[in-house]
């Protein structure tokens, strides 16, 4: 199992989400950022957030942790700023303005039983034929959802019906630990 990350830690990964998106909305490559504390070259997957005024402006992840985790977080977070299809793409001028959240993740874990789906703890990843969707865990515990709530909505993030998790369909959860500019800075 993974190690908890420290507040330095933290601090210095959402500092390299933060430059690497600033390099990549100026030159448009990513920038050659290679920590020496090797905490933070494990591999495990993670999700970066950016948000405004409190509200999502972009999110992209990967379950995989197949490179280390200061260059997936690079990555997830160049593609939280420009990639997520659900927003236009970030500007250099609202980059400041923005907060960055990450999620270092667990490994999914397949359940049998919603019963196992611990609010505040996991989040949740759906899947059906080729359709898939993921709700992190602090999306449950921000909107004050209940179990089933949870459920219905990562069901429609997958583009299926609400009541798709009660028929045929992969659930797994994980956990993440979840670390923002905000908190660290104080």
């Amino acid at each position: 199992m993974r190690p908890k990350l420290h507040k330095p830690e933290r601090k210095q990964l959402l500092s390299i989400a933060r430059q690497a998106i600033a390099a990549f909305l100026e030159t448009g490559k990513l920038p050659d950022i290679t920590p020496t504390n090797e905490a933070l070259h494990v591999t495990c997957g993670c999700f970066v957030s950016l948000k405004q005024n409190g509200s999502l402006r972009g999110c992209i992840g990967n379950f995989v942790g197949d490179r280390p985790l200061y260059r997936l977080i690079q990555e997830m977070a160049i593609a939280a700023a420009t990639k997520d299809p659900r927003f236009y793409p970030i500007t250099t001028a609202e980059l400041s303005s923005l907060p960055i959240e990450i999620s270092v993740l667990s490994p999914l874990q397949q359940i049998s039983s919603i019963d196992e789906i611990i609010i505040g703890v996991h989040g949740i990843y759906i899947e059906k034929n080729s359709n898939r969707g993921v709700l992190l865990p602090q999306v449950a515990t921000e909107h004050k959802w209940d179990r089933e709530t949870f459920l219905q909505q990562t069901c429609l993030k997958a583009g299926l019906k609400e009541d798709a998790w009660k028929d045929n369909v992969t659930i797994s959860v994980f956990s993440a630990e979840i670390f923002s500019e905000v908190e660290v800075k104080s």
